[in-house]
Parts: structure tokens; C-alpha cells; sequence
């Protein structure tokens, strides 16, 4: 399997396959179970669709390291966008962004400057702006973004930020996060990183997510568990039940195709789920990752792919 996930990693770096896929009629519909779709409004007709299953929405348009500043500016648009349709339409939905799209390694500040900008719009409708986080080597700088913004009377509490399992930095990161009273959701981790920065093992990236989610679930800040691993998903749940930490104090968090019948349950049993729904032309990266994450998706897609 480690070889199988390198080799949807690397897949997913490769621009001819990619401009192929995201050109093809064969490559939109296979990506049509993680990817809602191209435009805006397919994202929220998905949108719509999951909120009347009783699950919350985080909307995320694909796109990543920008080339220009005028790109950065369209892509944050789309968001805006989004923030005025969401409030318009009273969906039960918040935007995740990445700040490589916002231009990040163009300029730090004019990253910084357009995630403001978010976050001021989603405080002025009651929303939210969840900052992506992405390979390690970008870790630190999107981290002191994220708590710049959060330490600003006009975006406090409006700003969350994602932290990865995998990566041996990311205990003494949750600690900071939760005394600055940054919500976090926390994942495994997706790409591709060296064994200096990130556990080798699933083994270790397992047992140090279920320490980090109980550092989450003790403190008083809304937090995300961002897994679909169901050992994970009842490690959180018994140590809420054993703490007496409410179901309502934190959410589950999964991708929009992955695991349909373990969002219905938890719903069913009480827990607040929140679905990531992408949409977007640059969908190719994305669903390579998400190949690579769980190779199994694999046979599923080519076994509905050719379902007559």
C-alpha cells in the first residue's frame, strides 16, 4: 500500500495526465464521487442536498499555487462568492481555503491580505474560513498567518486552520492553537513527506492522532475530527463518553463520496458531521490524494465506473 499511495502522489505532480483528465469526459466522471463538480452551483446544490441529511458543509473551490496576483484575486472572488450565497440561501456551510491559492508563494502578504479580507466577510454574515493546510515545507508560515489573523479584534474567531497527524511538529502545534483558542480540524495528513518531519509508520500517524484529538476534545473550542478510520472515529467517541464531553462540544469531519454510511450513523447517533465538498475545474491534484489516501477507492470507482 505505501508504494501504491507514492505512486497516486506522484501521479498527481504530473501535468500532462493531469491536463488530460481535466479535459476528458472519462476523467470528470470518475471524479464526479469526491468532486461535486466545475461550477459554483453545483457545489451548492450538493451543499443543499447534505444539509437536508442533517450534516453541516465546508465548501472548497480546487485550485492551488497561484502564478500570478491577478489569479490569487479570482480565486478569492469565487469564495466571496461563495460567503454571499451561502448567507443568501441560509445553508448550513463555511469555505476551506488554500493560501497557495491566495498566493502564498508569490508573496506571504498578499496571502495574508486576501485571507483577511475572507475573514472579515464570513465574521460580517456569522460564517467561517477554514485555512487548509498543505505540505510541511508551507506548515510554519500558513501556522503564523493563521494566528495573526485570529489575534485581530476584526477576524477573531472567524479563523480555523488544519493540522496533520502525520508530521512529528504537530503536538507542540495543537498546544499553541488551543491556548491562542484556534479551532482546528485534524487530519491524518495527504501528501507526500520525509521521514525527518513526518511518522513512517500508520501505526504512529494513528496513535498520534487519537492523542491529539483528546488534547482537542478537553478544551473549549469547537475542534473538527477529520477521519473516515471507524477505529479512530470510536477512540473520540469513547473518550467523549468517558470525559462526559457532549457530542455538540465537536463534529466529525469526512470528504464528500468517502464513507456515506458511517456520516448517516453518526447523525443518526447524535453527532454533528460536517462533509468537505470541492468543486472546480483544477479537481485533478485533489483526487489523486484522495486515491492516495485510500488505494480500496480504486476498485470501488472501476466497479461503479462500468456498472452498465
Amino acid at each position: 500500500m505505501p508504494v501504491l499511495r507514492s505512486a497516486f502522489i506522484a501521479l498527481s505532480r504530473n501535468r500532462s495526465l493531469r491536463r488530460f483528465c481535466e479535459q476528458s469526459k472519462v476523467g470528470t466522471r470518475l471524479s464526479s464521487r469526491f468532486v461535486a463538480g466545475t461550477e459554483i452551483d453545483d457545489a451548492l446544490r450538493v451543499a443543499e442536498s447534505v444539509n437536508r441529511q442533517g450534516i453541516s458543509v465546508t465548501l472548497d473551490s480546487l485550485g492551488e499555487s497561484v502564478t500570478t496576483e491577478g489569479e490569487a484575486h479570482r480565486a478569492a472572488e469565487i469564495y466571496h462568492q461563495l460567503l454571499d450565497t451561502i448567507n443568501a440561501r441560509k445553508l448550513n456551510a463555511n469555505i476551506s481555503v488554500k493560501l497557495t491559492q491566495m498566493g502564498l508563494e508569490l508573496s506571504p502578504k498578499l496571502a495574508e491580505k486576501i485571507a483577511t479580507s475572507l475573514a472579515q466577510h464570513a465574521k460580517a454574515g456569522g460564517n467561517f474560513v477554514r485555512i487548509d493546510m498543505e505540505d510541511s515545507k508551507l506548515t510554519q508560515v500558513t501556522l503564523d498567518i493563521v494566528r495573526r489573523l485570529n489575534a485581530r479584534p476584526e477576524t477573531r474567531g472567524v479563523i480555523g486552520v488544519v493540522i496533520q497527524a502525520y508530521l512529528y511538529r504537530s503536538q507542540a502545534d495543537v498546544e499553541q492553537l488551543l491556548a491562542d483558542g484556534i479551532r482546528i480540524r485534524l487530519c491524518k495528513g495527504a501528501y507526500k513527506e520525509p521521514a525527518e518531519v513526518a511518522f513512517p509508520r500508520k501505526s504512529q500517524v494513528d496513535e498520534n492522532f487519537v492523542l491529539l484529538s483528546k488534547l482537542m476534545l478537553d478544551s473549549d473550542v469547537y475542534h473538527g475530527i477529520a477521519t473516515h478510520d471507524e477505529a479512530m472515529v470510536d477512540a473520540v467517541k469513547a473518550y467523549a463518553k468517558q470525559h462526559k464531553i457532549a457530542p455538540d462540544r465537536f463534529e466529525f469531519q469526512m470528504l464528500y463520496g468517502v464513507r456515506r454510511d458511517l456520516q448517516r450513523k453518526l447523525v443518526k447517533d447524535g453527532y454533528n458531521v460536517r462533509v468537505y465538498v470541492p468543486f472546480g475545474q483544477e479537481w485533478y491534484p485533489y483526487f489523486m490524494r484522495r486515491l492516495a489516501e485510500r488505494p480500496a477507492n480504486v476498485l470501488f470507482l472501476m466497479k461503479n465506473f462500468f456498472r452498465a
